[in-house]
């Protein structure tokens, strides 16, 4: 064994953590396979402090192709990207845009701090460059609530396809090559007809009180992917609450089918009624979410029940983590 490895693993053996044990981060991976393998610290809840942590948990788990004007504190222009061309990390149009990718390659243990050193890398970079992955001489300690509006929305805008991948203004892709008339290689046309074979049908679900909800069609199945920011143990709780009453499900089209666990949050997840349209659901959300406000409120003057605690039982026998 080498001295580096032997010392990592007193390092683990000291703090009390089994590298044989199932890395933090949800990789399925054993930890000295994963994260164990490097020096990073793994932050379970990356976007913690921001107001748009939600959607940022769904662009970087499920949304296919979504954009999002940055809110960044200096007032820089810079978008967010669900995936880039390649799974980049950053790149740079001919004209300067500065665009960031959220489902990246990485080994990082935090992502917030990723976002903003690619960001920062953009900032400085010449037009028409990539960055594929944020290495670890790019971070500087700076993480992206340092540099963002942590009271801002992200504006979403969700797209059929990777047609935005290509800059309209410069009739060049962003790392794609294109013909003479401005249109697509052969080579870009492959990669955007790969890409765009792999979208699910996604739609944002609104309504009063829903915020990162969103309608996704699988083909065989339809579903609610709704990103909520509660502590776990909070919202687990409220739908045991729900669910002891018979109001767990959105509607009578509507089934719960369980919750996955995402960079911290909980993601709670309803089959629904393939037939109806995505925005058939706008008002069975919004009654959902008012009642699922009252519930939470009430969680502090009335204790679960003995029946409740056991519907949180089976309730979190539904559950997986991704991150």
């Amino acid at each position: 064994m080498g001295k580096k490895t032997r010392n990592r693993a007193a390092a683990a053996t000291s703090d009390g953590e089994n590298p044989r044990r199932p890395c933090p981060c949800g990789s399925g991976k054993r930890y000295k396979a994963c994260h164990g393998a490097g020096d990073d610290v793994i932050v379970i809840r990356p976007f913690e402090g921001l107001a748009c942590e939600p959607d940022l948990v769904a662009m970087r788990e499920f949304l296919p192709s979504a954009t999002a004007p940055l809110p960044v504190r200096d007032g820089a222009p810079a978008t967010l990207a669900s995936v880039l061309p390649g799974a980049s990390a950053a790149l740079v149009r001919d004209s300067g845009e500065i665009l960031l990718g959220m489902q990246v390659q990485t080994r990082s243990g935090d992502l917030a701090a990723d976002l903003a050193a690619a960001l920062n890398w953009a900032r400085a970079a010449e037009p028409g460059s990539s960055l594929p992955v944020v290495g670890p001489s790019l971070r500087s300690g700076e993480r992206l609530q340092d540099l963002l509006d942590t009271e801002a929305q992200l504006d979403l805008t969700l797209h059929k396809d990777f047609g935005w991948w290509l800059a309209e203004s410069s009739g060049r892709g962003t790392s794609m090559g294109t013909g003479d008339a401005g249109e697509p290689g052969a080579e870009a046309a492959a990669m955007l007809e790969r890409a765009n074979s792999v979208i699910l049908p996604t739609e944002q679900v609104e309504g009063k009180g829903v915020r990162a909800a969103y309608w996704v069609d699988t083909g065989s199945k339809a579903h609610l992917r709704w990103v909520r920011p509660e502590p776990e143990d909070r919202l687990m709780a409220a739908l045991a609450r729900l669910s002891e009453r018979g109001e767990l499900a959105l509607s009578g089209d509507s089934r719960y089918a369980g919750s996955f666990r995402a960079h911290g949050l909980l993601v709670p997840v309803w089959d629904l009624d393939q037939e109806m349209h995505s925005t058939e659901w706008s008002e069975p959300v919004a009654a959902f979410a008012a009642r699922l406000e009252e519930t939470l409120s009430g969680l502090d003057a009335t204790p679960l029940s003995a029946d409740e605690h056991r519907a949180r039982d089976v309730l979190a026998g539904k559950q997986i983590t991704l991150r």
